[in-house]
């Protein structure tokens, strides 16, 4: 039997965060969490309220930027509008 791992305040705003953003693929939160598409899905399932769950699992099911063997390889990691870059 597998123990589901436990996670600080901080790892879970982190995943949910994550969880939410277009081109995060779900690969990327289990390198770095050890959480799997179902274990994420379980995670936000319990956070969440049920009208932000349910909006989320709308916008990532079946979508193919959530899963790196979909994705297109124009794809590539995401830059924040608010990080411009001053010169």
């Amino acid at each position: 039997m597998l123990l589901a791992p436990i996670f600080n305040e901080s790892d879970v705003s982190r995943i949910i965060e994550m969880a939410w953003e277009d081109r995060t693929a779900f690969e990327a939160i289990h390198y770095q969490f050890g959480l799997n598409q179902d274990g994420v899905i379980k995670l936000m399932r319990s956070q969440l309220k049920l009208s932000s769950f349910k909006l989320w699992r709308e916008r990532t099911h079946g979508q193919k930027t959530k899963h790196l063997k979909l994705r297109s390889p124009e794809v590539t990691r995401h830059k924040a509008n608010h990080r411009i870059k001053q010169f």
